[in-house]
């Protein structure tokens, strides 16, 4: 069995490194096809329980994590991970805060700090990281 995502997979970001990421929208149905391993949930609410490890972030619709350091650790923990096993990102919509954190995922990855947001939006969605706010997040993120 793969441990990977198919690149062609609706919502899988290749990152720099050749590591592949998804990103959904909780909102919508589980995509067909397999589970996750690992997911990082970014809500304001505790998400519901799933049947893979997971990690939840406090991030309410639109604005940026109430904690950053346990952010950067969660993603840093992603991105590890995503070398050998199915990783996902996921927010309400899928875009704002899900973009938010791809584009910081791909700043760890070696994308530069001003070009991740156009990177995400490029090989993710063009809909990615949705507030001024969450570009200079993005751009300051380190």
């Amino acid at each position: 069995m793969d441990a990977h995502w198919e690149p062609t997979e609706e919502g899988v970001l290749r990152l720099p490194s050749g590591r592949l990421v998804r990103g959904r929208g909780l909102r919508n149905p589980l995509p067909p096809g397999p589970e996750p391993h690992f997911a990082l949930y970014l809500r304001g609410r505790q998400p519901p329980e799933v049947a893979w490890e997971s990690r939840w972030v406090r991030w309410p619709d639109f604005w940026l994590p109430t904690d950053r350091q346990a952010f950067t650790a969660s993603l840093r923990e992603l991105l590890s991970r995503s070398e050998s096993e199915r990783v996902e990102i996921a927010c309400g919509g899928g875009f704002g805060r899900t973009g938010t954190a791809m584009s910081c995922l791909a700043i760890l990855d070696g994308v530069p700090n001003d070009k991740a947001v156009a990177y995400v939006r490029e090989h993710y969605s063009h809909r990615a990281v949705e507030t001024p706010w969450q570009r200079r997040f993005v751009a300051r993120f380190s």
